[in-house]
């Protein structure tokens, strides 16, 4: 079992750089639960706009080549069993599963019937995944690198091997469960504890990744972080994505050391969420811009909100939204002191405030 004790070393001398972004996180946490008064309409709207950019996210990071706007379109007017290509059954999959999560997060558990579960049901349109789906691997799955064929040119990591797969897991939800309840480590250190363990096992055939962020908006909604829905942490990720795998196999390669540590994880995943909460509590300042806006200049500020500056074509082409639309959200926003205009002629660029 993950011992307590091998858990303190894989943490051991935490820097204060992790316990900062911890103690930014809770202030966030408590303005939120304090000041939430964003009407239904507006919280229904936004999680409905998280639900897509989240579906899309996720499964591009593995390699799926749908946009947002296609995502979108697909789940507005998809007939199920009406599939172009896997990354439609993909996206679908995540998308319902997510929905899930965010609307009966509060009578889910995390056991292993619910792990297995969310895997079959996140896999249930994917066509080639018919027979492993929500069942742990059976064989091998190391992580490989392919060439542009697809051809396999090297490992990148091992997994844990298939025969220790169902009593690591066991181990690991046991563990994770237990510190959750007890309350005796700062829940997010657990949850980022399991994710990066999860991945490490790697316990099913395909989806891992996937399941690993269902798996992350379920605990953190848990743990009564209540404004995982209104941000998507997958749009972050898949921003981030180089770091995420870089800071990910520094930690798991100190696993079976005597000198475990999961620093370099901690901290990229406690950036991603302080950056997903910072975005959150902005949320509580904007409730009256929100009502005057239109649908399409809502999404030009919600993009601005996602980049350090942008121009105006550049905003069209990412938001697939006319550019005289995108020009008019933006001298709006600017009239509402929300964005600052950068430059002037062709270099003019814009950022938010």
């Amino acid at each position: 079992m993950l011992k307590n004790n091998q858990f303190e070393v894989r943490l051991n001398n935490l820097s204060s750089e992790i316990w900062s972004k911890i103690s930014k996180i809770d202030e966030i946490k408590g303005r939120w639960m304090g000041g939430a008064s964003l009407s239904p309409q507006i919280l229904g709207r936004l999680k409905q706009s998280v639900l897509v950019t989240s579906a899309g996210a996720s499964t591009r990071i593995e390699g799926a080549k749908l946009s947002d706007k296609e995502v979108e379109k697909l789940i507005q007017g998809i007939k199920i069993g009406k599939w172009k290509n896997r990354d439609e059954q993909e996206v679908h999959g995540y998308y319902e599963l997510l929905k899930n999560i965010f609307d009966s997060w509060d009578g889910l558990s995390l056991n292993e019937s619910t792990i297995k579960h969310f895997h079959n049901q996140m896999l249930k349109y994917s066509s080639k995944d018919e027979r492993h789906k929500g069942e742990y691997k059976k064989t091998e799955n190391d992580v490989v690198m392919r060439d542009k064929k697809g051809a396999e040119i090297g490992v990148v990591f091992k997994t844990m091997p298939a025969y220790l797969t169902p009593k690591k897991m066991q181990e690991l939800v046991d563990w994770t469960k237990m510190a959750l309840t007890e309350g005796n480590i700062h829940p997010l250190l657990v949850i980022s504890n399991f994710i990066v363990e999860f991945l490490n096992i790697h316990p099913f055939q395909d989806g891992n990744g996937r399941l690993s962020r269902i798996l992350t908006n379920l605990l953190i909604l848990k743990s009564g972080y209540l404004y995982m829905p209104y941000i998507s942490q997958e749009k972050l990720i898949e921003d981030n994505k180089s770091d995420y795998y870089i800071d990910l196999r520094r930690s798991q390669k100190t696993f079976g050391k005597k000198t475990e540590n999961i620093t370099d994880w901690l901290n990229y995943f406690l950036m991603i969420f302080l950056k997903q909460s910072e975005m959150a509590v902005e949320l509580l300042d904007s409730e009256q811009v929100e009502k005057i806006l239109s649908v399409k200049q809502l999404a030009v500020w919600e993009y601005l909100q996602l980049v350090e500056e942008i121009n105006p074509g550049e905003i069209a082409k990412k938001t697939k939204i006319a550019r005289p639309t995108v020009n008019q959200a933006l001298l709006r926003l600017l009239k509402l002191n929300k964005i600052e205009k950068i430059g002037s002629g062709r270099g003019t660029r814009y950022r938010k405030l």
